[in-house]
């Protein structure tokens, strides 16, 4: 399906960054820098727009349309949709490095 292995880390947990990075280093995963002050660059927020837009069309009426909405929303979202946004967060973190964390065209 994907090309490469990628594992989205939430954000810091105070008292476990000198245990989480000591862990990255001797199981040798690379770890992206992710600048503090940086917009949301998750991957899923561009899907959960994708499902937001999905459901203002659909008006749905109750909660178990509401549900079919985002359940069909979610099962039609493409792999090669997916991909584009993994292959981009290089290109998204660059961005944002650039700008010194503030706001990007992504």
């Amino acid at each position: 399906m994907f090309t490469a292995k990628f594992k989205l880390q939430h954000g810091k947990v105070v008292g476990f960054q000198s245990k989480t990075a000591s862990w990255f280093q001797t199981n040798n995963i690379k770890v992206m820098k992710w600048p503090a002050q940086s917009p949301d660059l998750n991957p899923i927020e561009n899907l959960s727009c994708d499902i937001k837009n999905a459901v203002s069309e659909a008006k749905p009426r109750n909660a178990e349309e509401l549900w079919n909405v985002v359940k069909s929303s979610w099962a039609g979202i493409p792999v090669h949709r997916c991909q584009k946004l993994v292959d981009s967060m290089q290109h998204r973190c660059e961005a944002v490095l650039r700008n010194r964390g503030y706001t990007t065209k992504y």
